[in-house]
């Protein structure tokens, strides 16, 4: 198993490297000048020509090739012995390799900084919704596969074909006019933007717990957990802002996880009733055993093995769609944040959240790879 996870991990490096150049490049290939987005008014021609030289913008982006100031691009062969080494990708590296992502053209600020206080936002959301989508999914699709052909089976699917049909910025905005505005001042009225409401206070990690004076890598570490909102009141106490903050996620939520929710109660629907249809299963029944047990013991972990991956799968699809979500929403979270410097030409900030995506991306994945070896004893991860 150890063996396993550290090759895996060997072998996400140089995917990992692939997804930098990939974004690098992209990033470097959209039109416009950062300076004009960064500065608006201010940027004048002698501005400009200081502000690309101090972040080292008229240096070669690859080897040899150089970007234009008409946006137009230059490849320089004969440069390439010269910027083999001295060109904008290999010091980019040079710095993440060191843990330094950069600072921010916008907001004149480490990227880091920016990381730690958005990132919590998209990881609450994501967690969630995923969380609502597969317990939800999984019950509809067990409900399906059991009473096949019958009402609930086709009332569920139903469920699930409308899930997958409607897109998020489509259902968040119906679910803001139901439960905000037809449904204000009853009690099934929901917050319709924000994280928590406004003017509420709340306490930090740290100044629960009386260790205000941290500092270094720990220090960041609670500042990151104490901007879990839901994950700080709970550890502190704070259960007045802990119900505030589970109000303003249901909406969020609901509008990022249903379409994950609809292709995961497919699939379990139709993995489910093809190991239903297995030797073993018949041969269980004719045994004797409980229709309860065999669907528990023997159905049940079989046809998780698809239905993990595609959990698993859903984590990229529930990052982007974290962009529309807390867009409608107002969260200011990582996918706001990267539509936001994808329009003001932020490509340090666009490179850094990327990295930060593809690193959980390839996490979650590496952990329902492990976890086969728990569903089914008979996989053996060597």
């Amino acid at each position: 198993m150890i063996q396993y996870i550290i090759r895996r991990l060997l072998v996400s490096i140089p995917a990992l490297l692939g997804i930098i150049f990939i974004v690098f490049i992209i990033a470097r290939l959209l039109p416009g000048d950062p300076c004009v987005a960064a500065l608006g008014e201010r940027a004048t021609e002698e501005v400009c020509a200081q502000f690309i030289a101090d972040r080292g913008l008229d240096k070669a982006i690859i080897p040899g090739l150089y970007k234009l100031q008409d946006g137009g691009f230059e490849l320089a062969l004969q440069d390439i012995p010269g910027t083999l080494l001295d060109n904008q990708f290999v010091l980019y590296l040079s710095q993440v390799a060191t843990g330094d992502l950069g600072d921010s053209f916008r907001y004149s600020r480490p990227v880091t900084e920016i990381l730690i206080e958005r990132l919590p936002t998209t990881i609450e959301l994501a967690f969630y919704a995923l969380l609502f989508a597969s317990i939800v999914g999984i019950s509809l699709g067990l409900i399906a596969a059991l009473r096949r052909n019958s009402k609930a089976d086709v009332g569920t699917m139903m469920i699930a074909t409308l899930g997958v049909s409607i897109p998020i910025f489509v259902l968040g905005l119906v679910l803001q006019y139901i439960f905000a505005v037809q449904l204000r001042g009853t009690p099934f009225a929901l917050p319709p933007s924000g994280r928590l409401s406004p003017g509420q206070q709340f306490e930090t990690i740290p100044e629960a717990w009386g260790l205000e004076n941290l500092d270094g890598f720990v220090a960041v570490v609670f500042e990151f957990l104490s901007n879990i909102y839901t994950l700080n009141f709970l550890i502190t106490g704070q259960w007045g802002n802990l119900v505030d903050a589970y109000q303003h996620l249901i909406l969020p939520v609901i509008a990022l996880g249903t379409i994950s929710l609809a292709i995961i109660a497919r699939l379990t629907r139709s993995s489910l009733l093809e190991v239903l249809g297995n030797d073993y299963i018949r041969t269980a029944r004719a045994k004797g055993v409980a229709n309860r047990n065999v669907i528990r013991k023997h159905a049940f972990r079989n046809a998780m093995l698809p239905v993990v991956t595609v959990i698993g799968l859903q984590l990229g699809l529930l990052l982007a769609g974290a962009v529309l979500t807390e867009t409608i929403f107002n969260l200011t979270g990582l996918g706001k944040t990267m539509a936001e410097s994808i329009f003001s030409r932020e490509f340090i900030v666009i490179q850094a959240f990327t990295v930060v995506i593809a690193v959980i991306y390839m996490t979650v994945n590496l952990v329902v790879d492990v976890s086969y070896a728990f569903l089914d004893p008979r996989i053996r991860l060597k």
